[in-house]
């Protein structure tokens, strides 16, 4: 069941949604922070973050097309932000109409599309669903004074639209949202080679052993990372563009960024070389870990240039 990710060594992760459409930058302000973030960082109400969503339409979005350059630079494997912290679903959610199917006028399923490309092409697929954070959410989780605004000043949860903290359940947000949901990414897009949870911060110990087991029931060949939380997953998912030191013995990953935001920002050119990227994964091979590099596409569904050329230049399985 593991043994394919000890020997894939080399993955792509996909950060995108409606933040992309921003493409970082607000109301003449430039974000100083990662991408995705900037519902949070400029308090942005619900009301009008929800307005990018009548204006997303990636017309130049093509599965294919990802696929193949991820297979060219070497990558055994793509991860895909199926949900992110801002609430918004890149597949049709049954659960949910806040998602690309219902709420834009694209209304193509991105995540089913992804799915067939890398069944296609002999690509293992897996998602990214973010479990705790839900900013369109009333009773998203994060809201634990222990962690309040000690994200870079920013919130964990919605406060500027939710403010009192003292009314909040994350089980309500759980219940309706969270665990339905990764039962229809688990049951409606084939084969998964791992889900990629984040930033547990507060989730309750039952909630991760729940979602856990949840995993293995729809599809036990299914990795989980270790940011389901509570110290469980199959593998060790290191902290964000950080490296392993040592080889440990364990299945262990790192996320990095080709630049330096996951999510797309237009004004965010300093692209890692193709020598950077095989020392990088040179090194995470050396410790007996897996390199997931991560591209924000832009809000018209493309590779951005730059990240397209790093992926040809790469061409790790001909070194």
């Amino acid at each position: 069941m593991k043994s394919w990710f000890k020997e894939a060594g080399f993955g792509l992760m996909i950060h995108w949604g409606l933040y992309s459409v921003l493409a970082g930058e607000w109301r003449g302000k430039r974000m100083d922070y990662i991408g995705e973030w900037v519902m949070s960082k400029y308090e942005i109400p619900n009301t009008e973050y929800e307005k990018l969503a009548n204006v997303f339409n990636p017309i130049y979005f093509d599965a294919e097309e990802w696929v193949r350059a991820a297979k060219a630079a070497g990558m055994q494997y793509m991860v895909v932000t199926a949900k992110h912290h801002d609430g918004f679903a890149l597949f049709h959610s049954a659960v949910d109409a806040y998602n690309v199917v219902d709420a834009t006028p694209f209304g193509r399923d991105v995540i089913r599309e992804l799915a067939d490309a890398c069944r296609k092409n002999g690509m293992k697929f897996g998602l990214y669903y973010s479990q705790v954070i839900d900013w369109h959410e009333e009773h998203g989780g994060g809201y634990d004074a222990k962690f309040d605004h000690t994200n870079l000043g920013m919130s964990w949860d919605n406060d500027w639209d939710f403010p009192n903290r003292d009314k909040k359940n994350y089980r309500i947000c759980y219940e309706k949202k969270i665990k339905p949901q990764v039962k229809e990414l688990l049951t409606k897009y084939g084969d998964l080679c791992l889900i990629w949870f984040d930033t547990p911060l507060d989730i309750p110990p039952e909630c991760s052993r729940e979602l856990y087991e949840m995993v293995k029931k729809y599809q036990p060949h299914c990795l989980v990372n270790s940011r389901i939380g509570n110290g469980m997953g199959d593998y060790r998912s290191c902290g964000d563009n950080h490296l392993p030191d040592r080889d440990t013995g364990e299945l262990v990953e790192s996320p990095i960024t080709l630049n330096h935001t996951w999510g797309y920002k237009a004004f965010d050119n300093d692209w890692k070389s193709p020598e950077v990227v095989r020392d990088i994964l040179a090194k995470c091979r050396s410790c007996g870990a897996n390199m997931l590099l991560n591209i924000g596409p832009d809000p018209l569904g493309r590779l951005p240039a730059p990240a397209l050329d790093v992926l040809k230049a790469l061409n790790v399985n001909e070194r």
